[in-house]
């Protein structure tokens, strides 16, 4: 038995052997050449991996982090965001799915793993994936976004109806518009609604309506109904095209969706900016009841008299109030003028020379009119003229005695 000094001994010049050969590699070296080898192998390009998924976790960039794993195994596996988008599954933990991609080494890490492109819900057949892929994509691109959905018009003057002339949606909308809002004028595009051309016909019944314009007015539709009578999974695969989905999503008027199968919902109803499970429940959201609007402007115009009524009772109550309060201040100043008056009158009553005289006191006058007022300016023999309280007399100077 190799005792454990000789052991070391050993070891130390076999190491000293190896490294004087250039044998011992750098880390980069080896993961290097891994990578190469994983690279090079064919088979490593084109792996399908079935597994139940675990450890899942979303990177803030959108990756998707994860591992695949069976009862005595697990592999490590990424999902970047670009593939994600177009994935007809994303890993969610405890899910058996189907990944496609290809195998390679992390070599900052040293990790294996596989680089999925796709992701399929085990047993899911290529219609389901296709529509699953279709979905994704086009929710990525904003497609469904509930932000960008318009409302309907209050009072629409034209509808569209995209649908089969043969089919019940035609005679369900017309009927239920005539008795609910006969005001709508119906611009119809006929079109196929199941079979290999039903998309296109959709499609092109779709621009039909929206390049309609009213002779004289050159109004356009005001909303576009498009569906059909119900069916199986199968009769609505035309509600299920990628053309039919951008064509209603590049409408520039609200588009109402009714496909009339309660249980699925297709691809159409998620880009239409309503859906209604019937064609008969659109034509209800579209048109307005008629009777209903009628008892609200019948009620508007009694608010309107109402107010009226109200308002010129006011008027008329505010005019008596003013009309009072003008004949206030109308007798209020008159009653002051007067007052202002009679005080004006005894001012002038008490400074006429007239009231001098009633307190028995005379004038003097001479010739000339002017008062004498003084006796230094007098002369003997100068006439006088005497004003007294009743009458007035006559005399000639005889003396003058100034003060």
């Amino acid at each position: 038995m190799v005792s454990t000094a000789a052991q070391a001994l050993f070891l130390a010049s076999l190491y000293e052997r190896v490294e004087s050969v250039g044998l011992v590699l750098e880390v980069s070296q080896l993961t290097s050449y891994l990578g190469s080898l994983f690279g090079s192998d064919p088979v490593l390009h084109d792996v399908w991996l079935r597994g139940e998924v675990t450890n899942v976790s979303r990177a803030a960039s959108g990756h998707y982090y994860f591992c695949l794993r069976d009862a005595s195994a697990q592999f490590s596996a990424v999902l970047f965001r670009g593939s994600a988008a177009r994935s007809p599954a994303l890993p969610q933990a405890g899910q058996c799915l189907v990944a496609h991609g290809r195998v390679e080494l992390y070599e900052r890490q040293g990790r294996v793993q596989l680089i999925v492109d796709m992701l399929f819900p085990e047993g899911m057949g290529l219609a389901q994936m296709q529509s699953e892929a279709l979905l994704r994509r086009l929710e990525a691109e904003g497609l469904f976004d509930t932000g960008r959905k318009r409302p309907l018009p209050a009072l629409p003057r034209h509808v569209g109806l995209v649908t089969s002339p043969a089919g019940a949606a035609l005679h369900d909308v017309l009927t239920v518009l005539e008795r609910r809002f006969p005001l709508a004028r119906v611009v119809f595009a006929p079109a196929l609604v199941q079979g290999d051309g039903a998309p296109a016909s959709i499609v092109r019944a779709l621009r039909q309506v929206a390049g309609w314009t009213e002779p004289g007015t050159g109004r356009s539709v005001d909303v576009v109904i498009v569906g059909r009578g119900g069916g199986s999974a199968e009769d609505l695969a035309a509600f299920n095209d990628e053309g039919v989905a951008r064509a209603i999503f590049g409408s520039r008027v609200p588009v109402v969706s009714a496909v009339g199968h309660e249980t699925d919902t297709t691809v159409a109803d998620l880009v239409a900016d309503v859906r209604a499970p019937t064609p008969s429940a659109a034509a209800e959201l579209v048109a307005p009841d008629i009777q209903v609007l009628r008892h609200d402007v019948a009620a508007l115009c009694d608010r309107a008299s109402r107010a009226v009524r109200d308002h010129t009772r006011d008027a008329r109550h505010r005019q008596v109030v003013l009309a009072q309060k003008m004949d206030q201040a109308i007798r209020a100043q008159l009653g002051a003028a007067r007052q202002s008056l009679e005080t004006r009158v005894l001012q002038m009553a008490a400074m006429s020379p007239l009231s001098t005289l009633e307190r028995g006191y005379a004038i003097v006058e001479r010739a000339s009119g002017a008062v004498a007022d003084d006796a230094g300016e007098l002369q003997p023999g100068e006439w006088l003229r005497i004003r007294l309280r009743r009458g007035e007399a006559e005399t000639t100077v005889t003396a003058a005695r100034p003060a």
